[in-house]
């Protein structure tokens, strides 16, 4: 059964869509930038700041769904700038180093809100 999560920890949508979807042991979170949750406003700052506050962002809606950062299973990471990578993989790698989840990383011409990156997960519970 599908199931809605959201959570005020997170910013809301900012279009037709949801925060994450679970669906039975997967869930699937939507592309988050970087925007204070408590202030709907934009991070101002580098690609560390805004990876930050993106992961941060992230984390807060895969824990409303009773998850945690070791179960992503796979990340799709979109970047303005492949000249942020190195600094991108810096911060990322300080969330994800226990368990690395399987992940792209693209270039992309332009993100929501004229931001430096997006990131999305698809997270699963295991049944062992």
């Amino acid at each position: 059964m599908k199931k809605i999560i959201a959570t005020d920890k997170a910013p809301a949508a900012i279009g037709p869509y949801c925060q994450a979807v679970q669906f039975g042991d997967l869930l699937f979170v939507s592309g988050q930038i970087a925007i204070d949750p408590q202030t709907g406003e934009i991070i101002e700052g580098d690609i560390e700041a805004q990876t930050k506050q993106v992961l941060e962002n992230l984390k807060a809606i895969i824990e409303e769904a009773g998850m945690t950062l070791q179960n992503v299973l796979k990340c799709s990471c979109f970047l303005n700038n492949m000249e942020n990578f190195v600094k991108f993989n810096s911060v990322y790698d300080s969330y994800f180093a226990a368990s690395l989840p399987a992940r792209e990383t693209v270039e992309v011409a332009r993100l929501p809100k004229d931001v430096l990156v997006e990131v999305s997960a698809i997270c699963g519970l295991s049944r062992d």
